[in-house]
């Protein structure tokens, strides 16, 4: 694999995880109750927990997006 198709695929990556990332923080700010009955259908557990779970999740996401995604396709772009 060459450094081209390295930097393609974490351009792509990039894309795709930004837009899972912007999806899922558009519905957990505008449409919490939506979410919250959707997932408890699932799993039972009160609102709070619900909304700091989902809080946790959303930041462990956020870095590992930038640390796994954004920074190393910009680096490939910028050096290659």
């Amino acid at each position: 694999m060459d450094i081209g198709a390295l930097t393609t695929f974490f351009k792509y990556c990039t894309i795709l995880n930004g837009s899972l990332f912007t999806l899922w923080t558009l519905f957990v700010a505008f449409a919490p109750d939506l979410v919250y009955k959707s997932q408890s259908l699932l799993f039972p557990i009160p609102r709070e927990k619900f909304d700091i779970i989902m809080y946790v999740f959303l930041g462990t996401f956020k870095i590992m997006f930038l640390f796994f995604n954004v920074t190393p396709f910009i680096v490939l772009w910028y050096f290659c």
